[in-house]
């Protein structure tokens, strides 16, 4: 049995030049967001406490909790909404295909009985509002030209809806059944988010003209807009009110988030400006905001989630991140008694974890070059990119020191430590093989076949070489040369992963043909075969650090726990650990396996011996 203890969120995906519409449940104090196809929920007061619903067959877009917070609905580009309950294995209840294209936004009726949603479509079928339950129309919504980017429900009767878009406009529809009343042309540039008050007197634009407009609720007339001075230099992408209906917070382009006071007679005025924690750069840009409860939440470009408190707005706030790619593979390391695990993902971006702790910060390079794979030791980081360069980085605690790097002359395939002597790196090309001694290349090796994957003894007097005819060819080294000592035949698809067991008494192999294999590192025999339960290739591999159990994981999204002293039947598999496949594994102890994802997250799961 395994169970998950842990898992290290993705942030949500942003777009440059485009906000991300955030929604939240008050009552349990979490929050929704959208990475890939997976909708996320976090728990603001529970960081480590994350739940994933991956479901959408298409990217998702945006997801809203009902307003009893039993259920959600989430919709994707294909213009498809489903409807699926907050606990239990999220059970589907309903599925609508809502427009023919992408949907932007979606709310949901006070009463939670309709569903408003609103994106791109063909013709004029920007905006459909259904009832929830049979998915029939509630309306007809004229008006719109071209992409309709938020929309939103009066929380109080009687019913409005109002929609805005990249047409400049503001429209505003009574109902049910909704039909068209007036439109507003304020703005001179795409309207962004449009929101009622919580209690439903006022609703607010806000556009990348800098400006925001705020209507009464009722009659949807225009009453005031948000002052100019002190107010905000680049588009403003997302709004939210506070729960007394007397503020707003806006997230904008130019790095900030600004709290404003919102008067009776619909002025706002700014009250606090709240800075962004950064470097400054274009990831500093917030494209999205919440008010919720006491939490102040805003969302960079680069997918920091920054956790300010209403009450006390100056103190600093709490800083959530990680990956918003594919998480292609993690190292484990132990440092002052507590797990540390180091992950990355293929756009160059280093995150560091701490078992228990959770997000631990971002290890900052100098350049942020895209990582291949990477390899860690106490005080080193040894990367290889798509560039033909390995790089060496020094890690002095928490930040990244000197960095050299080292041109080889062909695109690294693999890249393995020797973890007594850290000094030696191995790398395999297409063709041969790379030794690096410090920041030198001591000798590069052609092979006369085609190899996929290698690994280096940890004392450096070994390696095994992986090639595209599932060979393994076994070698000795001395000095900087390679004498070839055995040649091991097993496998039937060429070799993607190898790793030698801690102790070096073994060493586990796995393949694109979806086999692992485990070798007797004296005799050269097989020790644990049959090891075929996953039905696609395998990706990366891992050994416990008492050697007693080798975990697989593959691009069938599960990873499989063998024990090497049993048969391989009497194994433990987690089924759907990572959505899109496993790229990266490692052990923490003896019975605890970190693993990463297509998903962009991190799991740690605990296994419990049969």
């Amino acid at each position: 049995m395994a169970e998950l203890v842990e898992t290290y969120a993705c942030v949500p995906s942003t777009e440059r030049g485009r906000g991300i519409l955030i929604s939240g449940d008050p009552k349990s104090n979490s929050i929704l967001y959208c990475n890939g196809r997976s909708v996320v929920i976090r728990y603001l007061d529970k960081p480590l406490e994350v739940s994933v619903y991956g479901e959408h067959a298409y990217q998702a877009t945006v997801a809203r909790f009902s307003p009893n917070g039993e259920w959600i609905a989430s919709a994707d580009v294909s213009g498809t909404v489903r409807i699926w309950g907050t606990h239990n294995d999220h059970v589907l209840k309903k599925e609508f295909r809502v427009l023919s294209g992408r949907i932007d936004d979606l709310q949901w009726s006070p009463d939670g009985q309709r569903i408003v949603a609103c994106g791109e479509g063909k013709g004029k079928s920007f905006v459909r509002a259904f009832m929830w339950d049979t998915g029939t129309n509630v309306g007809e919504f004229d008006g719109h030209s071209r992409r309709v980017l938020a929309c939103a429900f009066k929380p109080t009767r009687p019913f409005r809806i109002i929609t805005c878009g990249e047409d400049f406009l503001v429209n505003f529809y009574e109902g049910p059944p909704f039909k068209f009343k007036l439109s507003h042309r304020d703005h001179s540039n795409f309207v962004n988010c449009v929101r009622f008050s919580p209690d439903g007197s006022k609703f607010i634009s806000v556009s990348s003209d800098k400006k925001g407009m705020i209507y009464d609720g009722k009659t949807g007339m225009k009453i005031g807009e948000l002052s100019p001075e002190d107010g905000h230099k680049g588009s403003i992408y997302a709004v939210s009110w506070s729960p007394d209906s007397k503020q707003v917070l806006t997230a904008s382009a130019d790095k900030s988030a600004k709290v404003w006071e919102i008067s009776e007679d619909g002025s706002g005025k700014v009250k606090r400006t709240l800075r962004s924690i950064g470097s400054g750069g274009v990831d500093d840009m917030l494209v999205g905001c919440l008010w919720q409860n006491n939490h102040l939440v805003t969302f960079s470009l680069g997918g920091t989630i920054s956790l300010f408190s209403a009450s006390d707005p100056d103190k600093d706030p709490l800083l959530l991140s990680g990956h918003m790619k594919s998480v292609t593979s993690l190292s484990v390391l132990k440092r002052n008694n507590q797990n540390v695990i180091l992950s990355s993902s293929y756009d160059g971006l280093m995150v560091k974890w701490i078992q228990g702790v959770g997000y631990s910060g971002i290890l900052e390079r100098k350049e942020q070059s895209q990582i291949k794979c990477f390899a860690a030791v106490e005080d080193e980081i040894v990367s290889s990119g798509f560039d033909n360069k390995i790089l060496r980085v020094s890690l002095n605690g928490d930040q990244c020191g000197e960095q050299t790097s080292i041109d080889i002359g062909s695109q690294p395939k693999d890249l393995s430590l020797a973890l007594s002597s850290p000094e030696l790196a191995f790398v395999s090309t297409d063709s041969g093989v790379v030794m690096v001694r410090g920041t030198k290349v001591v000798s590069t090796i052609t092979l006369g076949f085609a190899v996929t994957a290698s690994t280096i003894a940890p004392d450096g007097t070994e390696a095994i070489i992986g090639g595209q005819d599932g060979k393994l060819h076994v070698y000795s080294i001395k000095g900087d040369t390679l004498t070839e000592e055995a040649l091991l035949e097993k496998h039937r698809g060429a070799i993607n992963v190898i790793r030698y067991s801690p102790d070096l008494s073994m060493f586990a192999s796995g393949d694109l043909n979806r086999e692992a294999v485990v070798w007797d590192r004296a005799s050269r025999e097989v020790k644990l075969k049959n090891m075929l339960y996953h039905t696609a290739r395998i990706n990366c591999l891992a050994w416990s650090p008492d050697c007693n159990m080798v975990a697989t994981g593959s691009l069938d999204t599960s990873v499989i726990i063998y024990e090497v002293g049993k048969p391989a039947s009497s194994r433990t598999t987690i089924k759907g650990a990572h959505l899109g496949g496993v790229y990266g594994l490692g052990f923490t102890d003896e019975y605890t396996v970190v693993s990463s994802g297509e998903d962009a997250c991190v799991r740690v799961w605990r296994i419990s011996p049969q």
